[in-house]
């Protein structure tokens, strides 16, 4: 079997994924290839995949690629973390937008960072897709890339078999076990919505609801109620299955707000600062200091595990709606529970979420279709309406300052950015 990590250069991540999959016994003589487009990030990667691979003592044969499409041949599974454009790119992401008053804290999902990470993505999942339908049209994607939702959207038109995975659900019930006191392993729950704004539908542990536990824990403790997610559950009913920093850009409530930053405790920019981090974390990586990698509880290798073994396991996974949440736009990607055995990954429909929080995910999803729409059909005018209709960037800029911005942003991102799309546009 063949694995095949594109974006291998995101060393930490490789190793923690690496780790995991060496965790298997079953997929111990698997061959994985490293892809990078930088010769110094693919050694580095290289060396710390050697490393766990003699840890392990498995017999996992470890292949460096710096050409694609030879890393893809015969692959069976493909697993894409590529971030377009590196921390440079992110920067700008912050920096352009914060000129003009406009706060983001992640901006890799929803926003004007979102928006524009989609779009500089974009190109380089064509090329992808394309090399993996000449060179292994039976293998499955495993897409790690931000911004999820907007970027399954994209992708599904292309490929047959593509699955968007992230942690937060995972890492959110986590939180939420240890909140009420309940062990991880024992606790039930249902999550559905869109990727980085789910919601938990239920929560329960042998037969009990948990959220009366869920609600005695904030009542008593005051310092939980200066979470953005918890205040969005005091006021929704449903917990989301995002932190809260990621949380706040989503909403028009928070960042536009001196006192609910405060508030909330909201760091504006972090991502630059954790950008700066993993910049910092490669550099140490390069220079020799290897890290033991933690395991992670990723969705990939447990994926990868149920389909070669048959042994079937549910997971969180990012996929087109086609009659999985019914009250949520058709064909746009979202997250719900997923079976995964040797045939492949089966996703469950979940019907109606509750009408509030179909609300904000259907403004969350209008901005990711329409800078899906903006690149499918070379429209750039549907950058600015994206921009226009995004619930922070909505609430603090004017029209004027919104198209101002993404004229801007489109000078700085041009060369990563598909031709048609470059142009400036005045209404």
């Amino acid at each position: 079997m063949k694995i095949v990590f594109i974006g291998a250069g995101s060393v930490v991540f490789t190793q923690g994924l690496l780790a995991d999959l060496a965790s298997f016994p079953e997929l111990a003589e698997s061959e994985i290839a490293l892809h990078d487009i930088s010769a110094e990030r693919l050694a580095v990667a290289e060396t710390g995949a050697r490393r766990i691979a003699g840890e392990s003592r498995t017999g996992l044969v470890i292949t460096t690629h710096r050409d694609r499409r030879e890393a893809l041949a015969g692959a069976d599974f493909v697993i894409n973390m590529v971030q377009v454009g590196m921390h440079a790119a992110t920067v700008t992401d912050f920096e352009i937008p914060a000129r003009y008053g406009l706060r983001q804290t992640i901006g890799d999902t929803l926003g004007v960072g979102g928006i524009f990470r989609a779009l500089r993505t974009f190109p380089f999942l064509d090329a992808l897709a394309a090399d993996i339908t000449d060179v292994c049209p039976g293998a499955w994607l495993l897409n790690y890339t931000n911004p999820m939702a907007m970027n399954i959207t994209y992708l599904a038109r292309k490929l047959p078999r593509v699955v968007g995975l992230c942690h937060s659900v995972h890492w959110t019930m986590d939180g939420l076990a240890d909140l009420v006191g309940v062990p991880y392993d024992e606790i039930d729950y249902l999550c559905a919505g869109v990727n980085h704004q789910s919601w938990v539908l239920r929560f329960s542990a042998n037969g009990e609801d948990l959220y009366p536990r869920l609600d005695a824990a904030i009542e008593k403790d005051p310092e939980l109620r200066r979470r953005v997610r918890v205040e969005m559950y005091r006021r929704l009913g449903y917990y989301p299955t995002e932190s809260s920093e990621h949380s706040s850009e989503y909403l028009p409530w928070f960042l536009r707000h001196d006192e609910e930053i405060e508030r909330f405790r909201l760091n504006v920019g972090e991502y630059v600062q954790i950008s700066a981090d993993n910049v910092a974390t490669y550099e140490r990586a390069r220079a020799g200091e290897f890290e033991p990698p933690d395991a992670t509880m990723e969705y990939a290798p447990q994926i990868i595990h149920a389909m070669v073994t048959g042994r079937p396991r549910v997971v969180y996974g990012n996929l087109p709606n086609h009659g999985l949440i019914s009250n949520l736009p058709a064909g746009y990607a979202v997250e719900v529970p997923c079976l995964v055995d040797r045939l492949g990954v089966h996703p469950m429909a979940v019907g109606d979420l509750p009408p509030q929080c179909a609300a904000l995910n259907r403004s969350f999803a209008t901005v990711g279709e329409l800078t899906v729409r903006a690149a499918v059909d070379g429209r750039p005018e549907h950058i600015r309406h994206a921009a226009m209709v995004d619930p922070n960037t909505a609430a603090t800029l004017t029209l004027e300052q919104i198209w101002e911005l993404c004229d801007e942003m489109v000078r700085a991102h041009s060369d990563l950015l598909p031709e048609s799309l470059r142009e400036e546009m005045k209404p």
